[in-house]
């Protein structure tokens, strides 16, 4: 069959968005430079690793790999349920955040149903939303690239939108929202709209620090929230992430998600995870250490480092920020994203690493703009 017969059967809105593409790979670095020591700064992947014990409890489950999962799944749930201070029927495990979103527009998302996201933010909600068929509204963040929350919430009476999708922290900036904005948006929002809260960075903030969404949805309020063991928990290889919604909606959400769709090592590395959140509070300071001495180099040469509360940093180079990137992989084989790839050119994005990695890569970039 030739493409264009392809073309007459597949449902006109998936013809011309194309895949997701989360940016450069070392693979493809590697051919085009000869490079074997790229250094990953462009995916936001936790470099320091799983906590400690989890690989080693993860890799003794793995004598149970014959057996369906449902028992670790309803085991991950409870301990998700404990650490969060949900219910157990409030939680819904998946396959990491994409399959959750993808399963949350199945659930919810019919053609011509507008949808309000902003500009820039994670691009699987437009590219997801646009393949459903959705009427995809974008909202520009900003002029100090926070998430224009008042705008968010006009588009969506206007255009009497069923979902507006809120990262926050938002990827690629690494601002956070305050709890003062996130009420108010509710109250704006239009009754039958619905609000999908990405929290994939929040455990980077200080839990005294973060929005209670959870109370939201106890409360009623129509909000879904989506978490993952990508991040701080580093098991960004192993894909695993749940949501947090009414009770009301998991029979929904699991009538379009595939049955047993997160695999027994996932579950098991997730349920070591939890029995381990003692060692988040170091995590997060790591992490904020990273974030201050890949800053601070920066700020010498006069760049401007935005402040993050995620595991990366949103740099404003006043510069090409496609030739800086490519001059990084090139000379340092340091791999960090440009902002052109997402609607924010004259910037990079950087992932967090080791001390010394940072300091360097800090007096890289901020060479590689003097040139």
């Amino acid at each position: 069959m030739s493409v264009t017969g392809y073309d007459r059967l597949l449902r006109p809105w998936v013809i011309g968005v194309g895949p997701y593409v989360p940016g450069v790979s070392a693979a493809e670095v590697k051919a085009r430079y000869g490079r074997d020591d790229m250094i990953r700064l462009n995916w936001n992947e936790n470099l320091f690793g799983p906590l400690t014990g989890v690989v080693e409890e993860t890799a003794a489950a793995l004598e149970s790999v014959w057996a369906y999962p449902e028992e670790a799944y309803e085991e991950l749930r409870r301990a998700i349920a404990r650490w969060t201070g949900a219910a157990p029927d409030q939680v819904i495990p998946g396959h990491g955040i994409q399959a959750l979103t993808l399963a949350l527009i199945s659930a919810f998302v019919e053609p011509g149903d507008a949808v309000v996201i902003p500009r820039p933010t994670y691009g699987l909600y437009a590219q997801a939303c646009a393949v459903a068929g959705a009427r995809v509204v974008r909202v520009s963040n900003t002029a100090a690239h926070a998430l224009d929350l008042e705008a968010v919430a006009a588009a969506a009476t206007e255009h009497h939108a069923k979902l507006v999708w809120i990262c926050d922290p938002n990827n690629p900036t690494g601002l956070r929202l305050a709890a003062s904005d996130w009420a108010a948006l509710l109250d704006a929002l239009p009754e039958d709209c619905l609000a999908v809260a990405d929290e994939a960075y929040c455990d980077y903030i200080d839990p005294a620090h973060r929005i209670d969404r959870l109370s939201d949805i106890g409360a009623g309020r129509r909000v879904i929230v989506l978490r993952t063991f990508s991040k701080i928990f580093g098991l960004a290889g192993l894909r695993l992430g749940y949501m947090l919604a009414h009770e009301s909606l998991a029979p929904h959400i699991d009538a379009v998600q595939e049955p047993f769709n997160v695999n027994r090592a996932a579950l098991a590395a997730g349920i070591s995870s939890l029995r381990r959140v003692d060692q988040l509070d170091a995590r997060r300071e790591q992490v904020r250490r990273a974030r201050e001495r890949l800053a601070a180099p920066l700020a010498a040469a006069g760049i401007r480092a935005l402040p993050s509360d995620a595991n990366f940093v949103l740099i404003e180079l006043g510069d090409d920020d496609v030739r800086v990137a490519d001059t990084l992989a090139a000379r340092a084989g340091v791999l960090v994203r440009p902002g052109s790839e997402f609607g924010l050119p004259g910037y990079v994005r950087v992932t967090t690493a080791e001390e010394r990695v940072m300091d360097a890569v800090g007096e890289r970039i901020a060479a590689a703009v003097r040139r």
